[in-house]
């Protein structure tokens, strides 16, 4: 089978980059990250592209229309060969084109459906999560669509919501969750167990003889 070729979108800080050429480095990532785009020129994530020897493209979106980014993002992944496609943290909306369908994912630092949408993202959904009395919170990996934070659910994980959390350490707990999901939801659709059924995604089960037969 071919290497799964990886691309990774970042706006912010590259923490879960850095996770997953961590993992990948241990050997129990299936496939390579070998393109990371990046719409901001100066944040943290560059840098740790660029350390670990992976090629950066920046494709800065100020200024540009919806559609014009777009046509530049995917040029860029058309060109590097492509077949999934990793979101971390990146605060742009990448409309799906078609033939991406089902090959874009996203993590989101709560349990999805609750706490998603415009403008929800890194601090404000802790805040939020806190200031709702929630008892539990978590992260959600899903695959995207044109409708923010809204695509079919692939995996979630849960943390308690303790009674002295402030945003920034519920955030080191949901993190810590997303570093173990999202290599996780990675390998499911490396080994061709994720089935997007309307808007659920079935995980089907690895067979005795440890090869996935998709239903007929």
């Amino acid at each position: 089978m071919p290497e799964l070729r990886i691309a990774m979108l970042i706006s912010g800080g590259g923490r879960t980059l850095a996770n997953l050429l961590r993992v990948q480095e241990q050997g129990d990532l299936p496939g390579r990250i070998v393109l990371v785009v990046s719409n901001r020129e100066r944040i943290p994530g560059n840098e740790i592209a660029r350390q670990a020897g992976v090629p950066l493209v920046i494709v800065p979106s100020r200024g540009l229309s919806e559609e014009t980014f777009a046509e530049r993002v995917y040029a860029e992944l058309d060109a590097y060969r492509i077949n999934l496609v990793l979101l971390g943290g990146f605060l742009r909306r990448l409309p799906v084109r078609p033939d991406y369908r089902w090959r874009i994912m996203n993590i989101h630092p709560s349990l999805l459906p609750l706490f998603g949408g415009r403008g929800m993202y890194g601090e404000r959904v802790h805040r939020a999560v806190l200031e709702s009395g929630m008892k539990v919170s978590g992260c959600t990996v899903h695959f995207v669509t044109d409708e923010l934070d809204r695509g079919p659910i692939i995996l979630q994980a849960c943390v308690p919501v303790e009674e002295d959390d402030t945003p920034e350490t519920l955030a080191a707990r949901v993190f810590a969750e997303e570093c173990r999901i999202y290599p996780e939801a990675v390998r499911l659709f490396a080994a061709g167990r994720l089935v997007v059924e309307g808007q659920r995604v079935r995980i089907l089960p690895v067979p005795a003889h440890g090869r996935v037969e998709e239903p007929s």
